[in-house]
């Protein structure tokens, strides 16, 4: 590990260290870039159905072609052909299409210029553009340079220590909430950011992210992770009752962000240390923490496997199903542990999740991975629609053999040198 302290080695029988596993892993990462370079269209990615192919009437969404331009440029830096184009389209989507020509900034779609802009969305932008620059993709520093003043004018909050949520097109109307969701995929990209522009501000604006949302709050909570609160940073337990399943704000937890979170905070760990900094200690106690609060209120909960998409303040369920990037995120938090700390639970869970997504979310007859099964395993539609997401599934394959590292486009170019 080129980070600044040392680990402790994974067991011998880990499956990180197995070729034969890492191997599996590369088939599995493969099968996703190829299934999903259906969904490039003129202005950039769109969602594809379950068969891997377009709606009729296609529309290139931001949040669809920053994941695709993040998720080739990381193959493209692997030197698998095919990926450096698509990386190409993206950033060329992102610069004119997808972007406001008025105001500035990202809008949700190419079809709707009067929507508004998320800090979700800008998240994702400026991770896409880190990536496609590290991969040397044209025009990717334009991107990066602005989506990084933007952030700057108008997301990031240097009072509150985080990013603001959403404006309306002409960057009035400030949105009267704060969500740990954006923030947390804030976090991701502000370490990609950190390493990708030599630029230690933006790694301490993810520490300020991580302690307000984590230590502050879910520390507080037994490492629940509250999602939704007003400006002020006070947890609105009510928010979206009646919506229990919105993709984006669901009622209650989502257990997968606090396996998502865990990773985070370890990487962060890592990051601060190899740039010389001091890590504080309750980054790795925090990660254990969201860790076992995750299997404890995610994992079987409804007595069948696999870890549930939502649940309500009583740590009971609220939506069973199973999301894809839930089990994705734990996939990534357990290697990471497992990483940091050579305890072999981690490898038992590493391997259960992994059996889980072989058995009941690969999709071996349609391609690519379901977006959400039920409790028995089956495909849904109550949360997820199609296959339009990339992201997780793709980086779940990769993080695992990989240093922890805070920017996987980084690591990987210094690895395929």
């Amino acid at each position: 590990m080129d980070n600044a302290f040392a680990y402790v080695a994974p067991p011998l029988c880990a499956w990180i260290d197995n070729p034969r596993h890492s191997h599996w892993l590369d088939t599995q990462g493969q099968r996703l870039l190829d299934f999903s370079k259906q969904s490039k269209v003129t202005n950039g990615f769109a969602a594809l159905d379950d068969h891997g192919e377009l709606t009729a009437d296609p529309v290139a969404e931001t949040i669809i072609t920053a994941r695709m331009t993040h998720a080739y440029a990381l193959g493209a830096i692997l030197g698998l052909p095919g990926c450096m184009p698509l990386v190409e389209h993206g950033v060329t989507a992102l610069l004119g299409p997808l972007r406001d020509p008025v105001n500035d900034g990202w809008l949700p779609d190419a079809a709707d210029v009067c929507g508004r802009k998320l800090a979700y969305v800008h998240a994702f932008v400026g991770l896409a553009a880190s990536s496609a620059c590290v991969a040397g993709a044209q025009n990717a520093g334009v991107l990066l340079d602005a989506i990084v003043d933007v952030l700057e004018r108008h997301f990031w909050s240097e009072s509150e220590g985080a990013m603001r949520e959403s404006f309306a097109a002409d960057w009035g109307d400030e949105e009267h909430y704060r969500g740990a969701n954006s923030n947390m995929h804030s976090v991701e990209m502000c370490m990609a950011l950190a390493d990708v522009l030599d630029a230690p501000l933006w790694r301490e604006r993810a520490l300020r992210i991580a302690t307000r949302v984590i230590h502050v709050h879910a520390r507080a909570n037994h490492y629940r992770v509250a999602e939704h609160f007003d400006p002020s940073w006070h947890i609105d337990k009510a928010y979206n009752q009646d919506k229990s399943t919105d993709d984006l704000r669901p009622f209650g937890m989502t257990p997968g962000h606090f396996f998502e979170w865990s990773h985070l905070l370890v990487k962060l760990e890592a990051a601060l240390l190899a740039n010389g900094k001091e890590a504080p200690a309750w980054l790795f106690q925090d990660a254990v923490g969201l860790f076992n609060a995750g299997i404890e209120t995610g994992w079987a909960a409804d007595g069948q496997p696999g870890i549930v998409y939502t649940i309500g303040w009583d740590d009971r369920p609220c939506v069973k199903n199973r999301a894809h990037w839930v089990q994705a995120e734990a996939i990534t938090a357990a290697a990471t542990l497992l990483k940091r700390t050579g305890d072999i639970q981690y490898e038992d869970w590493y391997r259960s999740f992994w059996n889980y997504v072989d058995q009941h979310v690969i999709d071996r007859q349609l391609g690519s991975w379901h977006n959400e099964v039920d409790p028995q395993g089956k495909p849904s539609r109550q949360v997820y629609q199609g296959k339009a997401d990339l992201y997780h599934a793709y980086q779940a394959t990769l993080t695992p053999t990989l240093p922890v590292t805070p920017s996987i486009a980084t690591v990987l170019a210094r690895c395929n040198r």
